[in-house]
């Protein structure tokens, strides 16, 4: 399809420490060597696959021109660049942003054909580095339509489950090789202290064990044993540093009309509280063999923008962790570090350890402006060939030299029976049963009536949030899937009667009410919430159900712990669902006993939006379920009490 078509351990660091200065200085000694005549012939050496991959890539680095170096440090979205643009521009790299999907069919096969026309772009330069594509893959590919939709990482946290988190990853890697993409910006290792921040969905929890462990899980499932190895995609994990731990109010961005309150905000922490809270997440991932590490829109007190803070993109990450592979800023993050000269930004970011840049339209801008930077010396040559160095590094691990693409043809692993069978158990194990009473749970499949009731019920958009086929995410049966009515409907069959907005007709009276009430889709800093209200016309059909049943079930889809006024002392049983994506299969096995429930609390749930904030609190301080509560049908309690 024509692009003009796209719609716009200590011991082992120390070692990995030890590897990478050496590579360091021999990246120093290259860069005070003169550049090569442009055109100038090699025997292309780094295509022997036999050589050890540093000495490919000091070969290949050493026949570069300097325009050819930051081309490679360029990362372009799609709607801003065609084949040709990619070869003009020498890019290194190009993204589809959350809206970046082939306009026309999205299908697997227009992902691939797009993808590949890009490469053969990449592929026809002088020296022929291919590109690496990536995409936000951060709940199984979300970007394509028919793919397997994963529970947001709130509800994989809610699992506590190493292994169905690898095991999730692993088909999502799967799905993205079908589309001919090899890189995902996930995991999402943040470790959100305030569930009022519109990314909280995207956290598995607000421990930085739990996150720790399921981030590592995760970058196993994605990258495999090998990244050469059939489909496996590089991981990258995100967001370097501390944007969970944003203050409220700290945020000046403004986006489609909406202040931002939390997401890109401050840290108002010392780097010892960062350090301990935030940092382990990484280390875990480096130790686990991250390849690409991308920055943090968020600042902190004493640094400004982690974009431009060399002492944690530099000191910490690379130096101290011994993390060898390659920095990437966020969309457009490296503008932000000083938002009135575009220049000193380029520079210090550059200087502080950024490799690669998601500009993400205006490459000439960027290019000129960092080759100037270097021919004045503000940048040295020296810090150019590292960063070229680690990124050529990747590209070589991941065998792009031999295999530029990954097979074509094999649409039909998206999507498939046996991935939606991980992802409906994924659903059912990230459910969390807040309340019950005596003998209401599980819902007998014969003999009981059932109304069910909410948009919600009903919506694949709704049930899968945000970054599900475009940036915001969208109401309504977006993509293939299974809602929480069909499954319901598979199981109970004429017992079974839907209204959204319980408008039962003729006086219809069952034995039991299920409600969804539902957040409407979101993303990033649009979804910060001052309040944490559902929709005030989901609340009420808890009310309007109540005289029509004898007992209630209310089922909470949510990005985060939200306020339940209005349902708790209404409600005969809440479950948390979150946003479990396109399987709510595993929510009616849970609802007509099928599974048990196995899920608990992966934040604390406050009492009111003012208690949200969790450094420096209590277990139960200011909470109404704590980390790790949750029962079972009977009402029994898996790990952890309720709260007073």
């Amino acid at each position: 399809m024509p692009v003009s078509a796209i719609y716009s351990g200590r011991p082992r660091r120390l070692a990995s420490r030890l590897g990478a200065l050496a590579i360091a200085f021999a990246v120093a000694a290259c860069g005070s060597s003169p550049s090569p005549t442009p055109g100038a012939t090699s025997a292309r050496s780094w295509m022997d696959a036999g050589k050890p991959i540093d000495e490919r890539v000091a070969a290949l680095l050493a026949q570069m021109t300097l325009d050819e170096k930051i081309g490679q440090m360029t990362q372009i979205e799609i709607g801003g660049i065609d084949p040709a643009g990619v070869r003009s521009a020498l890019l290194g790299s190009v993204l589809s942003g959350g809206d970046g999907n082939p306009k026309g069919p999205n299908t697997a096969e227009n992902w691939y054909g797009m993808v590949n026309e890009l490469q053969q772009g990449a592929l026809s330069t002088r020296l022929a580095i291919p590109i690496l594509y990536g995409v936000d893959a951060v709940h199984g590919d979300g970007h394509l339509m028919g793919t397997t939709v994963f529970p947001h990482n709130i509800g994989m946290g809610a699992t506590h489950d190493a292994a169905l988190v690898q095991q999730a990853c692993r088909v999502t890697a799967a799905e993205m090789n079908a589309t001919g993409v090899r890189w995902t910006f996930a995991p999402m290792v943040t470790v959100p202290q305030d569930v009022r921040w519109g990314r909280t969905y995207e956290g598995y929890g607000e421990t930085t064990d739990l996150v720790s462990q399921l981030g590592a899980a995760c970058l196993k499932g994605l990258q495999g044993k090998k990244l050469s190895d059939p489909d496996t995609v590089v991981a990258d994990p995100k967001a370097y540093l501390g944007d969970g731990g944003t203050a409220f109010g700290s945020s000046t961005t403004q986006n489609q009309g909406v202040q931002y309150l939390l997401d890109q905000g401050v840290d108002r922490l010392d780097n010892a509280t960062l350090e301990k809270l935030f940092l382990p997440p990484y280390e875990n991932a480096v130790d686990n063999g991250a390849r690409i590490v991308m920055t943090s829109f968020s600042s902190t007190q004493d640094g400004g923008k982690i974009h431009g803070d060399k002492h944690w993109v530099s000191d910490v990450l690379k130096i101290q962790l011994g993390f060898t592979g390659f920095v990437v800023s966020d969309w457009a993050g490296i503008d932000q570090i000083d938002p009135n000269d575009y220049g000193a930004s380029v520079e210090q970011a550059i200087n502080a350890g950024i490799d690669m840049a998601m500009v993400p339209y205006d490459w000439g801008r960027f290019e000129s402006t960092l080759k100037a930077l270097v021919n004045r010396g503000d940048v040295p040559r020296s810090r150019i060939d590292d960063a070229v160095t680690r990124i050529l590094r990747v590209k070589f691990e991941m065998g792009l030299f031999e295999n530029p693409m990954p097979p074509s043809g094999r649409w039909g692993q998206v999507g498939s029976e046996a991935n939606r069978a991980i992802a409906r158990q994924a659903v059912a194990e990230s459910a969390v049963l807040l309340e019950t009473s005596p003998g209401l749970l599980p819902i007998a499949r014969s003999g009981t009536r059932v109304l069910l009731a909410g948009q919600g019920a009903d919506d694949i958009g709704i049930s899968s949030g945000g970054w599900t086929l475009s940036w915001q995410g969208q109401a309504g049966n977006v993509t293939p899937g299974t809602t929480l009515k069909a499954a319901l409907a598979d199981e109970l069959g004429a017992n079974l009667t839907y209204s959204a907005d319980a408008s039962f007709s003729g006086g219809t009276v069952g034995d039991v009410g299920i409600v969804v009430v539902a957040e409407r889709p979101y993303a990033e800093g649009v979804g910060d919430s001052a309040t944490l209200q559902l929709p005030p016309g989901d609340v009420a059909l808890v009310a309007k159900m109540r005289p029509l049943v004898r007992k209630i079930v209310v089922v909470v889809m949510s990005g985060r712990p939200v306020m339940l006024d209005g349902i708790a002392g209404r409600a005969d049983a809440i479950v948390a669902a979150w946003l479990p994506g396109t399987e709510d299969e595993g929510l009616a096995d849970l609802l007509l006993g099928a599974r048990p429930f196995t899920g608990t609390t992966p934040y604390t749930w406050p009492k009111s939006p003012g208690d949200a904030p969790r450094i420096g609190k209590t277990a139960c301080q200011g909470a109404v379920y704590p980390y790790g509560y949750g029962l079972d049908a009977s009402g029994g309690l898996l790990r952890t009490a309720a709260c007073p």
